[in-house]
């Protein structure tokens, strides 16, 4: 049972419910298996995926609803409505699971990488990356290398086994540039915070992400001195507590910016940042563009 009480499956691929409700158009490579999925009814469903070797990119073409919700695991859940031309990315052992009722009919394609492919782990020793989940994001180059492996599933002709392979290769490479970027929610560096202390201090910040969180309040959940609690919580989560607490805000924002009936202003004092301009510089320095931005690129 995962925290919500709800039973925790582990399946290959994403599967979907109704079944029916999607078309499949399927390929298998050296590395990675790709799956054109186009939902094919205007009817909610929902869909989970948590594999443990194989890592998801969603290339998402296509994406509207009336209604649903997207979760993954580690991750604030979205309630975005709009994610036309979004990527998703899951690692494996992290859950993916959802609702939606469709506005559109959704259309993309499911890359599942095989993290103990030879082709990967010669080239990059992939297996050995801790990957963190994304969701809803962009980047260019690693859009446009997945849709070069789209066509190759929808090609008549016969794939070209070593250009496929090429393909794979670079889109491992701009999936380990981007979780570079991206700052780690949890790590596993030994000499950290035990997992009980992990979860009483992250639970408390994301349960208080509009107040005042001092390091001591922190230290005092986690029964350490401030000093030793720092040190052990840089341990576990590979930044300090503050820059912790900046990027759960942040993610909490970005949520959030996709209602529009509220403004860049509340959504700053939602999240616990008095003044726009603080909002406004804390969330360019972590996600490289304004909250107005972002809320723009939602459309």
């Amino acid at each position: 049972m995962d925290g919500l009480g709800i039973p925790v499956t582990r399946v290959p691929f994403v599967a979907f419910a109704p079944r029916s409700i999607v078309q499949h158009q399927t390929a298998d490579w050296s590395a990675i298996r790709a799956d054109n999925v186009e939902v094919v009814r205007h009817e909610a469903f929902d869909y989970e995926f948590m594999a443990t070797s194989r890592h998801l990119l969603i290339v998402s073409e296509r994406g509207e609803r009336y209604d649903g919700e997207t979760l993954v695991e580690g991750l604030p859940k979205s309630h975005v409505r709009v994610w036309n031309r979004k990527l998703t990315f899951v690692p494996a052992g992290y859950r993916f699971y959802g609702w939606q009722k469709p506005r559109a009919l959704s259309r993309g394609i499911f890359l599942y990488f095989d993290a103990r492919s030879s082709l990967l782990q010669c080239e990059l020793r992939f297996a050995e990356i801790e990957f963190r989940p994304r969701l809803f994001f962009f980047d260019r180059d690693l859009w446009e290398t997945a849709l070069k492996l789209k066509a190759q599933v929808e090609s008549s002709a016969p794939s070209q086994r070593t250009y496929v392979d090429a393909l794979s290769i670079a889109l491992a490479y701009e999936l380990m540039r981007v979780n570079e970027s991206v700052l780690p929610l949890v790590s596993r560096i030994r000499g950290g915070l035990p997992n009980w202390q992990q979860k009483k201090v992250t639970q408390y910040i994301d349960e208080h992400l509009a107040e005042d969180i001092s390091l001591s309040s922190l230290a005092e959940l986690a029964q350490l001195s401030p000093y030793h609690f720092s040190r052990a919580f840089k341990q576990s989560f590979g930044v300090p507590p503050h820059r912790y607490l900046t990027s759960r805000r942040i993610e909490r924002a970005k949520s959030l910016l996709a209602n529009r009936k509220l403004s860049v202003t509340e959504i700053g004092l939602d999240v616990g940042f008095r003044e726009t301009s603080s909002f406004t510089s804390a969330f360019r320095k972590v996600t490289g563009e304004t909250p107005t931005d972002y809320r723009r690129s939602l459309a």
